[in-house]
């Protein structure tokens, strides 16, 4: 085989390899996981548009969380804690994000 055909034949596997893994679809993050583990069953996305909602921003969203799966008795961590709050707040409350939300920081 030349080095040419060789070449092309490479770049060919390669594009069908990243085309295969495009298609996969991703497992589901973690906070969707314990969010629909331990509260979809009490919460539907309701409860999270309500007028009267606790969670006004990302803060008082890690703080609900937390009182929760502590009212639940989950003995979660606080990176379980937040990755429930990121899943949230990425898929229903779309929070102005801080430093807080974009790390694995507890609120104070």
């Amino acid at each position: 085989m030349t080095p040419i055909a060789r070449s092309l034949l490479f770049a060919a596997l390669a594009s069908c390899g990243a085309a295969t893994q495009a298609q996969q679809p991703s497992a589901p993050a973690r906070g969707h996981l314990l969010y629909d583990t331990h509260c979809i069953e009490c919460h539907t996305t309701q409860v999270h548009w309500r007028d009267r909602r606790q969670a006004r921003d990302w803060p008082s969203l890690w703080v609900e969380v937390d009182r929760w799966q502590a009212a639940a008795r989950l003995q979660w961590s606080e990176a379980d804690v937040t990755e429930v709050a990121r899943y949230l707040d990425r898929t229903i409350y779309h929070f102005a994000p801080d430093a807080r939300s974009q790390g694995r920081v507890a609120p104070d």
